[in-house]
């Protein structure tokens, strides 16, 4: 039986691998909410009265201190959005930021950034805000001998990308999902009859 440090480390490494696979098709989706279609910028509409060789510049400035999180996910946005967008990252994900601090600096496509940039901005404020969240619970608990644990109560649908938020607060990745691990809980006992019951069936 492995240690559990060593299901830690390969939970974690399990996590690593889903979200490499899940940013684009999440990022995706995210864009085809808000342009009402697919990765298409030109569904921006307002930025549609700027010229489109228009170039710009912005930034992304905390208003609240934390810990980061997102980097990975807001460059995928600008990528599907043409990749005419070049990020300048003043912070990497799990970092301790502060108020007014800048996250980063972006140049390039008007009609990119302005179609891209609530989506992205989506994604670095609710993964920072649960990696912040993570980290003040995780303080709390210094000196003990618990451990923070995530669960699969997420949004659906960003599983990966909040179970990794956890990461960068400083918790650890339980099960992905119930193909992992047996996790009998009352609805099972209810449905088998007994805890008993559901024992000898986990057997079989």
């Amino acid at each position: 039986m492995p240690s559990s440090s060593a299901q830690f480390d390969q939970r974690r490494k399990n996590l690593l691998e889903h979200i490499s696979l899940d940013i684009p098709d999440i990022v995706a989706r995210s864009l085809s909410e808000e342009l009402d279609s697919k990765e298409n910028p030109k569904r921006e509409i307002t930025a549609q009265i700027i010229p489109a060789e228009t170039r710009v510049r912005a930034q992304a400035i905390a208003r609240e201190g934390g810990i980061f999180c997102g980097r990975r996910w807001v460059e995928e946005v600008f990528i599907q959005l043409g990749g005419d967008i070049e990020i300048n990252w003043q912070v990497d994900d799990g970092e301790l930021i502060t108020v007014n601090q800048t996250l980063c600096e972006m140049k390039g496509s008007a009609h990119q950034l302005l179609a891209g940039e609530r989506t992205a901005l989506n994604f670095m404020q609710t993964l920072s805000g649960v990696a912040s969240a993570v980290r003040d619970w995780t303080a709390q608990l210094k000196g003990t001998h618990t451990q923070l644990l995530d669960t699969r109560k997420t949004v659906p649908g960003l599983r990966s990308a909040l179970k990794y938020a956890v990461l960068c607060g400083g918790g650890a990745s339980h099960h992905m999902g119930l193909s992992d691990i047996f996790l009998i809980n009352k609805h099972h006992i209810a449905a088998s009859g007994s805890l008993r019951q559901v024992s000898t069936t986990g057997k079989k």
